[in-house]
C-alpha cells in the first residue's frame, strides 16, 4: 500500500501541536493539530491489558507523577493519570481515531516492544491493525523495529506502513551491537519489511541508504524538524517533515 499523497503535502506534527498546557500526545495536542490543518504523528504503548494507548515513554515519570511503566498499568489506573499538570489523560488509540476521524494524515508509530529492536514484539502491532480495520482517512504505520512492520503488514495488508530509521550511532542506541546497528543505519530491511516510505532522522538524510531509497520514488518523511531553518535543509532530501516547536 503506498503512502497517502497528503503526508507529503501537509507537515506533520510531532506528537500532535503540542506547547504549554498542551501536552504532547493528547486529545488537546491533536486537536490543535486538526485545527491548524496538520497532520500528526503519534505514539503507541500498550497497557497491560495490550489495548494500545497514545504515549511515547515506557514509563510514565517524564509525563506525570507517577513512577510506573505503562505496560504494567490497566485501564483504570491509566485514566487517572493526569498529563504534565493539566486536566489531560493518556488517550487510547480508539479515542484518537474517533477524534481525528480522517479529518488529517495520521502517522502512528508503534514503540519496540523488544528493546533490541529484535523478534519479541508482543501483540500491540495486531490490536492497532484491528482498530484501523474500519478507519477511513489517510493513515501509515511505522516503526523503529522492521519486525514490528513485517508483522504489522501481514495483520493489515492494505495499510501504508513504513520504517522509522536514523544513523543508529552507538552514543544514540546503546543496547544494540554494532552489527545491528550498522545493518539498521543501512535500512536493509526495506525489502523484507515490505514498506513503502521511511521517516528518517533529519540530521543523517546525507545517508547513502536513504539517497538510494529517493531516487527509487520511495518517499522520504523525516524527523524532527525545529525551525525553519532545519526545514530548509531537510527538504533539500526530504519530501515531507515532521516537526515540533515552531510552524511552518
Amino acid at each position: 500500500m503506498s503512502l497517502h499523497p497528503d503526508f507529503l503535502r501537509l507537515p506533520i506534527a510531532h506528537r500532535g501541536l503540542h506547547s504549554a498546557g498542551v501536552p504532547e500526545n493528547s486529545l488537546a495536542a491533536f486537536t490543535a493539530a486538526i485545527e491548524a490543518g496538520y497532520g500528526i504523528e503519534l505514539d503507541i504503548q500498550p497497557a497491560a491489558d495490550g489495548t494500545p494507548m497514545v504515549f511515547h515513554d515506557y514509563d510514565l515519570l517524564r509525563m506525570s507523577d507517577d513512577e510506573g511503566y505503562i505496560t504494567d498499568m490497566d485501564l483504570d489506573d491509566l485514566a487517572e493519570i493526569r498529563l504534565a499538570d493539566t486536566e489531560e489523560t493518556i488517550p487510547t488509540l480508539a479515542d484518537t481515531l474517533r477524534l481525528v476521524a480522517g479529518r488529517v494524515p495520521l502517522l502512528i508509530e508503534i514503540k519496540d516492544q523488544d528493546g533490541r529492536l529484535g523478534t519479541s514484539i508482543g501483540e500491540v502491532h495486531n490490536q492497532v491493525a484491528s482498530l484501523l480495520e474500519a478507519y477511513e482517512g489517510p493513515v501509515a504505520v511505522m516503526s523503529f523495529n522492521p519486525n514490528t512492520v513485517e508483522a504489522f503488514g501481514k495483520a493489515a495488508p492494505d495499510i501504508a506502513r513504513g520504517l522509522t530509521t536514523a544513523a543508529f550511532s552507538k552514543d544514540d542506541w546503546p543496547m544494540l551491537d554494532d552489527e545491528t546497528r550498522e545493518k539498521l543505519s543501512r535500512i536493509e530491511d526495506f525489502g523484507r519489511a515490505g514498506v513503502s516510505f521511511i521517516s528518517h532522522h533529519q540530521v543523517d538524510l546525507a545517508n547513502e541508504a536513504v539517497t538510494d531509497l529517493k531516487s527509487k520514488g520511495v518517499p522520504v518523511l523525516t524527523w524532527t524538524v525545529r525551525s525553519a531553518a532545519e526545514e530548509a535543509e531537510a527538504r533539500k532530501v526530504a519530501d515531507g517533515i515532521t516537526f515540533e516547536d515552531y510552524r511552518p
